[in-house]
């Protein structure tokens, strides 16, 4: 419960504003001179399970929450953040929830704004590096390379209510795709992207980005399911789709993608 919300009587302390802060794919240097200033002046850091936990090391003076969410394991619940959030703010400490890779993607910020907003406690973007453009750069790749595309398009591999996206529409759109939290069924959205793609169409799976541990994996649609053998389980990643690709593959070898795991 919030120090003296049951008191009417009792002035309230103005809130101070959260900061949503982006720690990028992984690697500390991509952090942005904004996100380092926010880190420095943080007095409570809510941290996310993939970010690095050498980043509190930017944060001397913060008090160090571990509010980690993974797939598949016990995770924090997302209304006790919110609650979290705005019981720091109300208290008029500088709260910074920091969250893996770009803040406004994937990463339930929406719920986190509306939440804070409704409280009356104002909220402050810091954008960062996202996983697929992590990605992109690890392969030296353009995802939107004029010659095989007209855009990228981010797509995590599961809705809200767990239902699948509307893959027919997805891959109509001539796009690079790129799916995010797919990596624990990567067979099912090769069959489902296989029913509108061809087989040739090339792909990629980039997991830790820029990041020690990183595993590239370099194949084809066709190929994308037995490839995924070959990648390191429980390791998150990001998975490509498009033409765009194609372009990494006669950069490494003068063909036409192949089905080849480089780790970094």
């Amino acid at each position: 419960m919030d120090p003296a919300s049951n008191d009417p009587h009792l002035p309230r302390p103005i809130p101070a504003e959260v900061v949503l802060l982006s720690a990028g794919p992984g690697d500390l240097e991509l952090l942005t001179l904004r996100a380092v200033r926010d880190l420095q002046a943080a007095d409570v850091l809510l941290l996310d399970e993939l970010v690095d936990p050498a980043i509190v090391e930017l944060a001397p003076g913060a008090r160090v929450l571990r509010v980690g969410k993974r797939g598949g394991c016990r995770s924090t619940p997302q209304d006790f953040i919110c609650r979290l959030m705005r019981r720091y703010a109300r208290q008029g400490l500088r709260v910074v929830r920091v969250k893996g890779g770009d803040a406004l993607l994937f990463g339930r910020a929406g719920e986190e704004i509306a939440f804070l907003r409704a409280a009356g406690v104002p909220v402050r973007i810091v954008n960062g590096v996202s996983a697929a453009f992590a990605a992109a750069a690890s392969l030296g790749v353009s995802l939107t390379h004029r010659e095989h595309c007209h855009g990228v398009t981010f797509v995590t591999a599961h809705t809200a209510d767990h239902g699948e996206p509307d893959w027919a529409a997805l891959c109509a759109t001539g796009t690079t795709l790129a799916i995010y939290m797919g990596m624990r069924r990567i067979d099912a959205l090769a069959r489902a992207l296989l029913c509108h793609l061809p087989a040739r169409t090339p792909a990629a799976i980039v997991q830790a980005a820029t990041q020690a541990g990183e595993r590239r994996t370099l194949t084809t649609l066709g190929r994308l399911a037995g490839a995924a053998a070959g990648v390191a389980p429980g390791l998150p990643g990001v998975i490509l789709v498009g033409g765009a690709l194609r372009e990494v593959a006669f950069e490494r070898s003068g063909q036409p993608a192949q089905a080849v795991a480089t780790p970094a």
